[in-house]
């Protein structure tokens, strides 16, 4: 669905991505681990169109998409979960959600993915005149996920969606990720620091570091998903000093 090929991206003079090559299946879950300062975030804006490759190219369902603008982007099935989830405190819930189908005309169509987010996050249609300043982390990050669904992507962007949250609540936006998958079949790339978990629920895994993917591994290869993760977490461990 989404194909990165030999991508460099720069922030003025500074190379922050270098020659990245990953893919995106339909209907699967995929991982980008690494730390802080990788070259994460910087990934998700690339393929959104907010910040342009230096070098490479970006494929969406066969179609080539780093030359093209992100209204454009969007218009064609991807949506973002940003880091720091984002909303309009001031506005409701409900106003939030419908801020995610600025690009839909059709009312009925609005409306029917209103009610459909709402049978995935049963809790928000509860508070969905309540302002969304006034909800708990847990419950902002799923405005920020069921916003992205009110376009009916056809993948998600999610950009660090555990960060800052109690451990419970870490346990149920993962376990919502797998159920937007399952149940509406939506292509997810995710990043994350949180390797447990997201190793736990993602099909393929790929490690940033310093801007460079240095591991790979598919969901049904066990072996090499350990393999990652204890990579991944020695990496992190040589790097903060600790044991």
């Amino acid at each position: 669905m989404l194909e990165l090929k030999n991508i460099t991206t720069h922030y003025g003079s500074i190379r922050i991505l270098r020659d990245v090559n990953l893919k995106v299946k339909k209907g699967e879950i995929t991982c980008l681990l690494g730390s802080n300062g990788a070259g994460k975030s910087t990934t998700i804006k690339t393929i959104i169109g907010l910040v342009k490759p230096s070098s490479g190219e970006i494929y969406f369902e066969n179609e080539r998409i780093d030359s093209i603008n992100t209204p454009e982007i969007v218009k064609k099935g991807i949506a973002t979960v940003p880091e720091g989830r984002r909303l309009f405190p001031k506005l409701t819930v409900e106003d939030n959600l419908l801020i995610g189908a600025c690009t839909l005309k059709d009312q009925k169509k609005i409306q029917a993915n209103l009610e459909k987010s709402y049978s995935i996050f049963p809790r928000l249609k509860e508070r969905r005149s309540q302002t969304a300043g006034t909800l708990s982390g847990g419950e902002q990050q799923m405005v920020a996920m069921c916003r992205a669904l009110m376009s009916e992507p056809k993948l998600i962007l999610m950009d660090e969606p555990s960060l800052g949250l109690a451990p419970i609540l870490i346990k149920e936006i993962f376990e919502t990720i797998v159920k937007v998958k399952n149940e509406l079949g939506t292509s997810i790339f995710l990043i994350e620091q949180n390797a447990h978990k997201a190793i736990e629920i993602a099909d393929h895994v790929y490690v940033i570091q310093k801007g460079e993917i240095i591991l790979e591994s598919s969901g049904d290869e066990k072996i090499n998903k350990e393999e990652i993760e204890k990579a991944y977490l020695h990496k992190n461990t040589e790097k903060y000093g600790t044991r």
